[in-house]
């Protein structure tokens, strides 16, 4: 395969147990690999929009976190193999690291791999998916966040936005919003272009569409349980709850990416947010095996 650009490997604990999941992970090649994980370690976009900083770390706090699980289910078969591709290379420029996004996501993709991203700040979805969309047109968003983000300007809080103006997104489905974080101008303009904000999370059903681009902002989940995100939230979803439907994505086949973003190292104690990033990112694995 041609070389993906942007990138500088991942780092493991040159110790990493055999007996651990991460030991079963490529580095050197994608073959015989269906997911592509890619680390974008980049928080510029959340200083921009006044959030906690932290989130550059997110991507290595998520790969410490995922070297505590064993290996057991990968080693039955249970699971897709894992290609680690490594972080991508960030730039001085938040414009430039999103071009930088889409280019290694897009060579991820034309190399047959299913991509998965962790972040990093929620407008790094943007460019993520801008490579999933000019390869799988018009594709419908369905994202998990307590807030809409679309915003006008850039920063964290617009990349929803920006899909639907620039990428040809038909639509978006919302789940976690929380109204006494979001600005009734957003509201109006969400559901001025077919967005929609659905309560019931007890019931998991994922929208009919041709091409499905999947996006989870951990702040979705309750402060509780995830206090290392960008902006915490004190009403939010259980891990239970997040995992059903994280699982559920992966074993649809109309999904074609997947993201967890906004994890923030610097708030976390005891790491308990990274570990909960690695059972969701596990979660959707255990799915993605049932296509």
């Amino acid at each position: 395969m041609k070389t993906i650009p942007h990138l500088v490997p991942a780092r493991w604990p040159a110790d990493l147990s055999p007996a651990r999941l991460a030991a079963t992970f490529r580095t050197d090649s994608p073959e015989g690999c269906r997911i592509a994980l890619l680390g974008i370690p980049d928080d510029r976009g959340v200083w921009m929009n006044n959030g906690r900083p932290g989130a550059a770390r997110g991507p290595a706090a998520f790969r410490e976190a995922l070297c505590r699980y064993g290996a057991a289910t990968c080693a039955a078969g249970e699971l897709p193999r894992v290609f680690d591709a490594g972080d991508i290379e960030v730039s001085d420029t938040l414009e430039e690291t999103h071009r930088r996004v889409t280019a290694a996501t897009g060579a991820l993709l034309d190399a047959g791999l299913f991509p998965i991203a962790i972040g990093g700040g929620h407008d790094l979805t943007y460019p993520f998916v801008r490579a999933v969309a000019a390869r799988f047109p018009k594709p419908t968003g369905l994202y998990f966040d307590a807030h809409l983000d679309v915003r006008e300007t850039m920063g964290s809080g617009m990349p929803f936005r920006r899909l639907i103006e620039d990428c040809g997104v038909r639509a978006l489905h919302l789940h976690g919003f929380r109204p006494l974080v979001n600005s009734a101008a957003h509201l109006a303009w969400f559901q001025a272009h077919g967005g929609r904000i659905h309560p019931d999370r007890a019931r998991v059903v994922l929208p009919k569409a041709k091409h499905l681009f999947v996006s989870f902002d951990l702040d979705v989940l309750d402060a509780a349980h995830a206090p290392g995100v960008s902006a915490l939230n004190p009403a939010g979803w259980t891990v239970r709850e997040a995992e059903a439907w994280v699982r559920a994505c992966g074993a649809n086949r109309t999904v074609r990416c997947f993201d967890l973003m906004e994890l923030n190292p610097a708030h976390d104690e005891t790491g308990r947010t990274a570990r909960v990033a690695a059972h969701l990112f596990l979660s959707f694995l255990r799915g993605f095996a049932e296509r």
